[in-house]
């Protein structure tokens, strides 16, 4: 494997590297006995230009995620960290937040969550399965991630949520402008030149929820937005502004991350064709592992921010309150402790202790179980109907320091 010399990975330059050598990239890191620190250039209004220390092995993303009492989210887990105008426009989101406020709203938006509402949406992800492989068939193939991934992921959260079909449109409209921003927010020129269709965007899907919110009280429905806008007996709700900001995390964590884990499954698949056919000869057997080992090897949100909110020595290296961390995923997901042969995709791997999901801890991803039924159901739709499925061409990757995303997929079968 290839190793760059160039070990800059808070430079936008480095995300556009062949996946090779950025793979190996860290993989040099990871033999490193301490954390290497990474100097950012400032930005004024976007961008602090503090520099973080880059968390790359296994064990050191796991203790980060489990010991809240050091690694605060708080005041925000992107990387680069946003200015702190940001949560006062949009709200503050559930990820930037840490006990006793991130533990009140879990509880909340857990409703969400809850085997009643995943119950009910079984039938939603079926049948929005099922449009969307009818769709691409229809076609005769295309781009997967406009045809097929983008548009199920938005609608079975859109489900989820209970939003009318007729802002779906729209939303996938506005959906689209923030996954593109998230693949410049990084390059400054990139970065100025769409943060007004990112705003745009981001401000209506909040306003959209909001207003659906107020709504909800006075004709409460059997959908999320019902629950979470409404009263229970404890007298929880959330806020207007909790709620969009809530919404604008499940487009995230229920759209943008399942849309392009899908997007990676195909492209795996096709490559791998002993794999694909291994789980085609028992996909109810092995689609389970399947997904755990697709979210590992691509792993669609590469890294995280914390805060050092108390001293602490990590590795020999010691972090003081305000220092900042970023955890790497996709790193994480290749280290050599803890994988055998990391770089080899097996679906059959066990055990997979990958953190895909983010770390155990506080802050597991919430729509986990969701995002796993998404990728399950899709998967099974289109290789029972469409077993010809292949690749028409080389996938086009999204250049981003925040999620390994693919911006375009073509596919025929």
């Amino acid at each position: 494997m290839t190793v760059i010399a160039d070990l800059d990975i808070a430079a936008i330059d480095f995300w556009a590297r062949p996946a090779a050598e950025r793979a190996g990239a860290f993989a040099r890191l990871r033999e490193r006995e301490q954390p290497v620190f990474f100097a950012q250039p400032k930005v004024p209004l976007a961008r602090s230009g503090k520099g973080f220390y880059a968390l790359v092995r296994h064990a050191d993303v796991v203790e980060a995620s489990r010991n809240a009492a050091v690694f605060a989210n708080s005041p925000a887990v992107s990387n680069p960290e946003p200015p702190g105008w940001v949560k006062h426009v949009y709200g503050n989101s559930l990820e930037n937040m840490d006990a006793p406020e991130h533990t009140r709203l879990r509880r909340i938006v857990s409703r969400a969550f809850a085997p009643r509402m995943m119950a009910r949406l079984e039938d939603d992800i079926r049948r929005r399965a099922a449009d969307a492989v009818s769709e691409l068939a229809r076609a005769g193939g295309g781009d997967f991630v406009e045809l097929v991934a983008q548009r199920f992921t938005t609608h079975v959260v859109c489900d989820l949520l209970g939003i009318p079909e007729r802002y779906r449109p729209r939303v996938l409209g506005w959906v689209r402008d923030t996954v593109e921003y998230q693949a410049v927010r990084s390059d400054p020129k990139g970065m100025l030149r769409h943060a007004v269709k990112n705003t745009r965007a981001t401000l209506g899907l909040r306003n959209l929820v909001v207003r659906l919110g107020r709504e909800r009280r006075r004709r409460p429905g059997d959908d999320v937005i019902s629950a979470l806008a409404g009263a229970d007996v404890d007298g929880e709700r959330l806020t207007g502004m909790e709620l969009g900001a809530f919404f604008l995390l499940l487009v995230v964590a229920g759209i943008d991350t399942p849309g392009h884990a899908l997007s990676h499954a195909v492209t795996l698949l096709a490559e791998h064709p002993e794999q694909r056919e291994l789980l085609l000869s028992d996909f109810d057997g092995r689609i389970g592992g399947a997904v755990d080992e697709i979210v590992r090897y691509a792993s669609p949100i590469t890294q995280l921010q914390r805060t050092v909110v108390a001293e602490h020595e990590l590795r020999g290296l010691r972090l003081v309150p305000g220092d900042k961390v970023v955890l790497f995923y996709n790193s994480a997901n290749r280290d050599e402790r803890v994988f055998t042969d990391p770089d080899v995709f097996d679906i059959t791997r066990t055990p997979n202790p990958h953190v895909a999901f983010g770390g155990p801890g506080a802050h597991y991803c919430l729509g986990a179980h969701l995002a796993k039924r998404e990728l399950t159901v899709l998967l099974g739709e289109l290789y029972t109907r469409l077993p010809g499925l292949r690749l028409a061409g080389p996938p086009e990757p999204m250049v981003s320091t925040f999620n390994n995303a693919v911006r375009r997929l073509p596919v025929t079968f």
